[in-house]
């Protein structure tokens, strides 16, 4: 009987015993997965603190490495449109003739234009012309001149230009330059009343640009 007793008074020792192990055990784990976790937080929130300043650092520019875009193709989009809009005009008036003038900068003159300018108004011409809306070109003089240097229908001195009224409207726009790149507005005007009867906004990125060796200066 004795025997028995001390065999059950030495059983309830060890899973006494056991017990305070797995209470320690528990309460270490417990504390290392607090632990874990109050680092895992620390580092998610000093990874988005990072992410935050990227995406708002006014310094950074994205540009591409790789990217097939030229500036052809966003005056293709400024032409679909205006395209869109001169639809339902050309309905009403089938013998639209559009005179398309250089995109100026929008400063105080509006007499300043560049390489940009001057470049989006001839692949407008292109791209209106292909859609089938009949475009004047008023720099074509009367005359042609031939001379040593060769032969030349353009000019743009008024003498040389025909005084005819020969566009019914006309295409003009401005350009307004920010640091990451350009925003170009387009609009075609009819001439006796002045009314914007169709008109384009289109960004186009600085990387674009650097990529065709587009000069940016006034002429």
């Amino acid at each position: 009987m004795g025997y028995k007793l001390n065999s059950v008074t030495a059983l309830f020792i060890l899973l006494g015993l056991a017990g305070c192990s797995t209470a320690g055990n528990n309460k270490q784990v417990k504390t290392n997965n607090a632990d874990t976790h109050f680092d895992v937080n620390a580092r998610y929130e000093h990874a988005q603190g990072l992410k935050t300043q990227s995406e708002y650092d006014a310094s950074r520019q994205f540009t591409p490495l790789k990217h097939h875009k030229t500036l052809v193709n966003y005056v293709e989009q400024m032409a679909l449109d205006l395209v869109d809009t001169l639809e339902s005009v050309s309905e009403l008036d089938e013998s639209i003739n559009i005179a398309v003038t250089s995109i100026v900068d929008l400063d105080a003159t509006l007499n300043n234009s560049n390489q940009l300018g001057n470049q989006i108004s001839e692949t407008l011409i292109h791209q209106l012309q292909k859609f089938g809306y009949g475009v004047v070109d008023f720099k074509t003089s009367d005359a042609i001149n031939v001379n040593r240097r060769g032969d030349f229908v353009f000019s743009r001195d008024i003498k040389n230009l025909s005084k005819k009224h020969m566009a019914s409207h006309v295409l003009g726009g401005t350009l307004i330059y920010r640091a990451n790149g350009v925003t170009v507005n387009t609009r075609v005007i009819n001439v006796n009343n002045k009314q914007v009867v169709a008109s384009s906004r289109k960004f186009i990125p600085i990387y674009v640009l650097n990529k065709e060796d587009i000069y940016l200066s006034s002429n």
